[in-house]
């Protein structure tokens, strides 16, 4: 094996090591010594790769977000549908969820690294999701999309409130069922299935249009 593949196997391993690490304990709780020895090598291959444990965060987050959007697949089609596999996703990839809510508590309201490029990709999806050829984006069609984002990933960042409210209901099919037709009357106006429509479609200003 050659010195430079090597290199590129090492990072690969301190990579996906601390992906679990800062998945199970955070920024805070993360111990590079830990992420070092799951992976096989020195810590100090960490600073070397990496300049610092924050860096090294941020890093996974953004390995994580990419392998997250190629698993999502463009959002394109129906809004509705598009909120069913932003669900299914979660459901089976939890550490990205968890690494999001990680990377909430240790950066609040500050910063993110690579901010700009990351609101820039969720402008773009609005924007596929809403607008079409001849009609421009909804103003509100961003916090549509927040919405949108919040029936289909909550069950999945609380599964246990999800139990609790839910009960036998709370499995995924039933949940998902759910998730999916309320994506549709969010986006529709009306709850029928196979109805496309662009996001925040054609609704009036009442709160009440917008989930009906």
């Amino acid at each position: 094996m050659s010195q430079h593949a090597a290199s590129v196997g090492t990072r690969a391993r301190l990579l996906a090591a601390a992906r679990e690490e800062f998945a199970a304990h955070g920024m805070g709780g993360a111990r590079v010594d830990r992420i070092a020895e799951q992976a096989g090598a020195n810590k100090e291959r960490i600073y070397g790769y990496f300049g610092s444990k924050e860096k090294l965060f941020a890093a996974v987050v953004a390995e994580a977000l990419a392998e997250h959007a190629a698993l999502l697949g463009p959002p394109t089609g129906d809004p509705a549908e598009y909120a069913g596999r932003i669900y299914d996703l979660h459901q089976q990839n939890p550490h990205m969820l968890r690494l999001m809510m990680w990377e909430a508590l240790h950066y609040g309201t500050g910063t993110l690294p690579a901010e700009e490029q990351r609101t820039a990709r969720y402008r773009d999806m609005i924007t596929e999701l809403s607008a079409t050829p001849d009609t421009p984006t909804d103003p509100r069609a961003a916090h549509t999309f927040l919405a949108l984002l919040g029936i289909a990933v909550l069950p999945a960042a609380f599964p246990q409130l999800t139990r609790l409210i839910l009960g036998p209901a709370a499995d995924t099919p039933t949940t998902r069922g759910h998730v999916v037709e309320l994506a549709r009357r969010m986006t529709t106006g009306a709850p029928v299935s196979g109805e496309t429509s662009r996001l925040a479609g054609e609704h009036s200003d009442g709160a009440d249009d917008l989930i009906r």
